[in-house]
């Protein structure tokens, strides 16, 4: 590196996921950091879900990501973004591993993030931290008490126990990490959230990982570009500038990005095009612009904490196949906006515990866009699990029959022989795809287009048979060649 490129390193601020089961206390522990450190005295609070906050300990900065869940995390590694540089393993002391853990566990090890286990719910009568202890040995994460080097602290997210330890440790395994940017490159970094906001447009929540991001800096996506014409901090206020590590809004995209996607800044909107959109020079760009396994929600609930339980139940249904993308999460009535919003991007608008207004309703029939309404989440998870059963790509998978040695040749013409045979080993079909193998290596491919047993025409032929057929193929067949016969079928696989 040379020394110019030196000059501009600096140390950022860590930025945090909480990983781990549903309803183990991820959010809660958020929200007892966000209690602690973000007071009603600060300037403007928390006014707004933006996916990400930063707060202040020992006069260090931590930015903490409060959307992913697991599927988001997932969309995010899956599209190339190493969006957090610590992960805090959340695990309720008084239940254990869960399935969820499980996976979170994994999410955490393929990322190679170094990772802190909150063992959370410490105040209730059940809580058995050194049981659980126990169990993570068997997902080979061992923690410093028990001889290993990963760190645990017991946490309440009720009485705010362990909360300040737990910021300390995220603290000096930063100072440890070291977690550098340079400033002199273009900004870079990963979207966390996005949406369409009825008043402001399109919407992205952003954190910057390299560089530093400006008002009218020129970004491109995966999927879309922006020029910035505006930016907001966590707690509203406009700024002009982000550095490092700092989560902000950015207003100006022309289409919603994706969670997860990675931005860069460009010198113009033309080359931001050219290097990310251009489907024949990026083969992701093809994979996300086409992307039938997307369901795309857009969320109505009555409450807050009714919208915060669906996105957190929603992120627990298996998305390695296929993916929820939520574009708008809101209390309040369904409205037109929801609705045109839905037509554009072609998504399902789902309302908990409230209705559409006679608008909406009517704007729906005419746009043939799904609204569906509940009262009980488990109805609303099992309708989403099955709009996205319907979007998993059907799978083609090859069947194989049986094997058929070639005894004689009868008859050859352009692109097809007639052919004798035996067959060596399972059933041979009419119709079935062959793999022409000769000194045990495949030389050519071809298909059955007719088989005659006893001079009669038979649909399948079995083990130890003599037969006739009709082979078409891109290579002729000899004496002695072995073939081999399998059916491509497609079928549609579930979720998991």
């Amino acid at each position: 590196m040379s020394k110019e490129k030196n000059k501009n390193l600096i140390s950022r601020s860590p930025i945090v996921v909480i990983l781990g089961h549903v309803d183990h206390g991820k959010s809660s522990i958020l929200e007892a950091i966000k209690d602690l450190k973000i007071t009603s005295k600060e300037s403007g609070g928390i006014t707004q879900h933006i996916g990400a906050y930063e707060v202040e300990h020992n006069e260090k900065k931590i930015t903490f990501i409060d959307t992913p869940g697991h599927e988001a995390f997932s969309a995010m590694r899956s599209r190339g973004a190493k969006v957090a540089d610590i992960a805090v393993l959340v695990i309720a002391a008084e239940e254990g591993i869960k399935p969820q853990t499980k996976e979170a566990i994994k999410h955490i090890k393929e990322a190679g993030m170094p990772m802190i286990v909150a063992l959370n719910k410490v105040d209730k009568q059940t809580a058995d931290p050194e049981r659980v202890k126990r169990e993570l040995i068997s997902e080979d994460v061992i923690v410093e008490s028990m001889g290993g080097k990963i760190p645990s602290i017991n946490t309440s997210a009720e009485t705010k126990e362990g909360i300040t330890d737990l910021l300390e440790m995220i603290l000096l395994i930063s100072e440890m990490e070291n977690f550098q940017a340079n400033l002199s490159e273009p900004a870079q970094g990963a979207v966390i959230e996005s949406h369409m906001d009825s008043n402001r447009g399109i919407t992205a929540t952003m954190v910057t990982q390299n560089g530093t991001l400006k008002i009218g800096d020129i970004l491109g996506t995966f999927s879309t570009v922006a020029r910035v014409k505006a930016m907001e901090d966590f707690q509203g206020n406009i700024v002009e500038r982000a550095e490092p590590s700092t989560p902000v809004i950015v207003i100006g995209f022309e289409k919603v990005p994706m969670v997860g996607e990675i931005f860069r800044a460009f010198s113009s909107i033309e080359e931001a095009k050219q290097q990310i959109l251009e489907p024949e020079q990026n083969q992701e760009t093809r994979l996300l612009k086409n992307k039938e396994e997307t369901l795309k929600l857009i969320l109505k609930a009555d409450v807050l904490g009714s919208l915060e339980a669906i996105k957190q139940v929603l992120g627990s249904i298996p998305q390695e196949k296929a993916t929820i993308h939520i574009l708008k999460a809101e209390v309040g009535e369904i409205n037109d906006s929801d609705v045109k919003l839905a037509k554009t991007a072609e998504a399902m608008v789902i309302g908990f515990r409230i209705k559409a207004n006679p608008i909406a309703q009517k704007l729906a029939l005419q746009e043939r866009v799904r609204i569906i309404s509940f009262d009980v989440i488990y109805q609303l998870v099992e309708a989403v699990t099955q709009a996205l059963e319907k979007k998993v790509a059907h799978e083609i998978v090859r069947k194989d029959q049986g094997k058929l040695k070639v005894l004689a040749i009868f008859k050859t013409d352009k692109g097809s022989q007639i052919v004798g045979g035996k067959v060596m080993d399972g059933e041979i079909k009419r119709g079935a795809l062959l793999d022409v193998c000769r000194d045990e290596e495949k030389v050519g491919e071809g298909k059955i287009m007719k088989l005659q047993k006893e001079k009669k025409e038979v649909g399948e032929v079995g083990k130890g048979t003599e037969f006739g057929m009709l082979y078409k193929g891109d290579i002729e067949v000899q004496e002695d060649d072995i073939l081999e016969a399998y059916t491509k079928e497609s079928y549609k696989p579930g979720l998991e």
